[in-house]
């Protein structure tokens, strides 16, 4: 299985400081006994996102260049080529739709949303 992770779940892996960076490492970390976990992403929001945690946008794209390059991971970048017509029912409000369209964006890709936010209707809430 191949899980899409969504901005706040990619930088808090990749990005030590951040304050879920031991959650989402544990969750990787389970994935020992399974092989080397499958991981994607797609560039929705991450330039938005990178401010916020002190680093340049360059410095981003270099965390993302080292994670697809580490052999801890199958880190695969996921080409979107979905539109504002494919998102889910449940989008009612348009803060709902950057998630409805990852949501749209893992299922046509055969993977699964892997986030932190326990709002978003039949993704994986990383544990």
């Amino acid at each position: 299985m191949r899980y899409l992770l969504d901005v706040n779940a990619l930088i808090a892996l990749g990005i030590d400081h951040h304050i879920f960076h031991t959650r989402v490492e544990n969750w990787v970390a389970s994935f020992s006994k399974e092989g080397i976990p499958k991981m994607a992403t797609c560039c929705v929001r991450i330039a938005s996102q990178v401010h916020t945690y002190s680093i340049s946008l360059a410095q981003a794209k270099t965390l993302l260049k080292e994670m697809k390059k580490a052999a801890r991971f199958d880190f695969r970048f996921i080409p979107d080529g979905n539109d504002i017509s494919r998102l889910p029912n449940w989008v009612n409000l348009s803060k709902q739709t950057t998630d409805g369209h990852l949501f749209q964006l893992s299922r046509s890709n055969r993977a699964v949303l892997a986030t932190l936010d326990e709002g978003i209707p039949n993704a994986f809430v990383i544990p």
